[in-house]
This record gives C-alpha cells, sequence and structure tokens, in this order.
C-alpha cells in the first residue's frame, strides 16, 4: 500500500480540526464523533456525528452517515474512491467494512480505539490482506484532541 502523501500529510491537521468542531454537534446523549468527507478540491460532500443513541440505530455511526450524505456527489454515484474521510476516532470493524465498500481513497483519523478499532488496533479490516480496494490511512492526528473530547463526555456521564 502506498504511504501517505506529503500534500494529505500536511493537510491532514486542519481536516482533522474541522472534524472536532463538528463533533460539537453531536447530540448529548451520544458518544462525541464526527466524520466529513471531502471531495478532491477539499468541499466537504458528507458530514455526520454519532447519533445512535439519539437516533435509537445502532448503523447511525458519523462514518454511516457521513458516506450516506455523500453518496451522489461524486458523479459516480456510490464510489468515493478521490475522497478523504477525517474522523475523530478510529472506524470500528462496521464502519471500516463499509469504508472499503464505498471504496474510499483516503482516511484520516484521530483517536485510536484499542477496544473495537478496526483500523489497526484491534482489526485491520481495511488492510487486510483478503480486502480488493486499498485506502491510504493516517492514524492518530490530532490524537490528544480526539481523545479528550471522549474522555470529557464518559466524565460527565460517570459524574
Amino acid at each position: 500500500m502506498p504511504s501517505f502523501s506529503t500534500p494529505l500529510r500536511a493537510q491532514s491537521h486542519d481536516l482533522m480540526g474541522m472534524a472536532l468542531d463538528h463533533a460539537n454537534t453531536t447530540p448529548s446523549s451520544d458518544v462525541p464523533v464526527a466524520a466529513l468527507i471531502f471531495d478532491p478540491e477539499g468541499r466537504v460532500i458528507g458530514r455526520g456525528v454519532n447519533r445512535r443513541e439519539a437516533d435509537q440505530n445502532p448503523l447511525a455511526h458519523a462514518e454511516m452517515l457521513a458516506i450516506q450524505e455523500a453518496l451522489g456527489h461524486t458523479g459516480d454515484g456510490w464510489r468515493l474512491s478521490d475522497c478523504t474521510m477525517a474522523v475523530t476516532l478510529e472506524p470500528c470493524t462496521m464502519c471500516a467494512g463499509a469504508l472499503v465498500g464505498a471504496r474510499l481513497g483516503r482516511l484520516i483519523f484521530g483517536a485510536f480505539e484499542p477496544k473495537t478499532g478496526a483500523c489497526g488496533s484491534v482489526f485491520d479490516v481495511i488492510r487486510d490482506p483478503m480486502v480488493m480496494h486499498r485506502m491510504e490511512v493516517l492514524g492518530g492526528v490530532r490524537e490528544a484532541e480526539c481523545a479528550e473530547l471522549l474522555e470529557s463526555f464518559f466524565q460527565r456521564l460517570r459524574s
């Protein structure tokens, strides 16, 4: 798999900053996770925040909602090959599978998820040799800020 391109690596800090800002729109009952999908020109074509509790829907992860919104914006209908996702938390198995299925070009994520992460922490769905689609992946972008967002949420829950 190719290494993460230098121009995108340089942009990753800013793209994650936008995702962190978007995480503030997460419903208060949900874990604050946000995902943005950018087209090749850098325009946001898909956005999502975690809404599992708010919608009472186990599929309402930020990544899934961002993919849903991005569909049809690429001229292909469902392939996001030239697009980049910035998500504040390492995707789970379901979301990683959806990213592969949508043929996402590049993935940037913030905090690693040591319990359910499927992009290198627990599983590595997107780089599994049996997966037909390959994407560039860069994890740990603004990791401390993304982790703090989650830690603050869980501290509020416990108090």
